[in-house]
């Protein structure tokens, strides 16, 4: 279940096509598609892919699996991220519902079910900023709301969040979860091995929830 790719640049372009393909498939059934993107190293590439491939931007909605509770020039900012690498060019045409300052779930609802999902993974089996510690985690994994506040001291950097809940993650009709290096592998593999029991670690109840929706892209080449 675990693709491997021998680098990064690999990794990117497998991941950029099946996001393509998501997305297209999406605007020839429905007409219109949405793109959940994600922030840390190994999405930029990504990006800068998928922003130039023929995807009718103008009918795609793109938001966030999850942000800091930052300026949006901030360099920890992931909406600021994918305003530089994802939405220029063509892409440039997307509709973007960043999830700060004031996400709107009204906005988001029409997204749903999100037709592409991309996330990464910290060491701790954390997805979006699902994160094991918080306080409010087994909310997070268990509520239909579509977001939920994240407290400052969690993650890193520690700073005060917001999530998109595992709930909309997991019923999305693509999932991409894009891993580098040997310790996240083994923290993923441990997760497919507990999916039957997954308790509360974040990157095991997305496998549970998720299926055969969910495809994991690695390379030993970095982290991410």
């Amino acid at each position: 279940m675990i693709e491997t790719f021998p680098d990064g640049g690999a990794l990117a372009e497998a991941a950029a096509c099946g996001v393509e393909a998501a997305l297209s498939e999406a605007l020839a059934l429905r007409g219109r598609a949405s793109l959940v993107a994600t922030g840390g190293r190994s999405p930029g590439p990504v990006y800068d892919r998928l922003r130039e491939t023929v995807v009718d931007w103008s009918r795609v909605g793109v938001t966030l699996s999850d942000d800091r509770c930052v300026d949006p020039d901030d360099p920890a900012s992931n909406a600021g991220l994918v305003r530089a690498r994802l939405l220029r060019g063509p892409a440039a045409k997307a509709t973007f519902l960043p999830l700060w300052p004031a996400p709107d779930p009204q906005a988001l609802a029409p997204l749903l079910p999100f037709d592409a999902v991309m996330l990464g993974m910290g060491e701790d089996g954390h997805v979006a900023s699902l994160i094991p510690g918080d306080p409010g985690l087994a909310d997070a994994l268990a509520t239909t709301d579509l977001v939920r506040p994240v407290p400052a001291g969690l993650g890193k950097p520690p700073l005060a969040r917001i999530t998109l809940t595992l709930a909309p993650l997991t019923a999305a009709r693509r999932v991409f979860l894009l891993i580098a290096g040997e310790a996240k592998r083994e923290v993923v593999a441990r997760a497919l091995a507990a999916a039957n029991s997954p308790g509360d670690l974040p990157v095991a109840r997305l496998a549970k929830g998720a299926g055969e929706r969910l495809r994991i892209l690695w390379t030993p080449d970095g982290g991410s």
